[in-house]
């Protein structure tokens, strides 16, 4: 009976054994990188990483050429009204009259100076005509003379044969200015924009004798 219970123990131990390793084989495994994903600090970059590229930048990354703005060219001066060679006009080529159909207001008168072009060439005016109010056509100017209104921009005038010019002139009345000393006046002296010689207007009217009172004001000249 002994060496059958011997026999059996053995088988027993045996089989046990064989359990043992099977169950080993057959547990789960762990993977062979496990604890060695992450490199620990200041250890090199594994070689399975791929080096960076070192290939050439494409051209079409380069920065496009700015266009060079082109040099400023000098323009030309806009052209004038005038032709080219075109005189101003003078005291000598041109006629004066006014035209008092423009109404008054508050003890003024507004009227045309008209300048006309009695000559055979073309001439230009531009600017202000110097006004005073004078005693006879030689006569010498009495007072103040014309203020300039600038309320209306000046113009180029083109003055071709036979054409005028105007400017608007206010006369503002003597009897508006209590210490005017009061002088007859035959009509105004009228001298064209740029010139030293005159024209005389026929319009008797009171003047005053004081420098002090301006009675005319004139505006530039503009196309009739």
């Amino acid at each position: 009976m002994r060496p059958q219970r011997i026999t059996k123990g053995l088988i027993g131990t045996t089989a046990a054994a064989a359990l043992a390793l099977l169950l080993a084989a057959c547990g789960p495994s762990q993977p062979a990188s496990q604890g060695t994903t992450e490199p620990a600090p200041g250890s090199a970059t594994p070689s399975t990483q791929s080096a960076p590229e070192t290939s050439a930048p494409s051209s079409s990354s380069a920065a496009p050429a700015q266009p060079q703005p082109a040099s400023p060219t000098a323009t030309s001066a806009a052209p004038q009204s005038t032709a080219a060679g075109t005189q101003l006009c003078k005291a000598s080529g041109l006629k004066a009259t006014t035209d008092a159909t423009g109404g008054g207001a508050a003890g003024s008168v507004y009227m045309e100076l008209i300048l006309t072009n009695s000559g055979k060439s073309a001439c230009h005016l531009k600017g202000f005509a110097g006004v005073s109010l004078t005693t006879g056509p030689n006569g010498q100017p009495i007072g103040a003379p014309a203020q300039r209104d600038t309320s209306v921009a000046v113009q180029d005038v083109l003055l071709a044969p036979g054409k005028s010019g105007t400017a608007v002139l206010r006369y503002t009345q003597a009897g508006n200015y209590p210490d005017c000393a009061k002088t007859a006046a035959a009509g105004f002296r009228v001298y064209p924009p740029e010139d030293t010689a005159s024209l005389f207007v026929a319009r008797p009217s009171d003047a005053c004798s004081n420098a002090s009172i301006e009675l005319l004001s004139i505006g530039a000249f503009q196309a009739r």
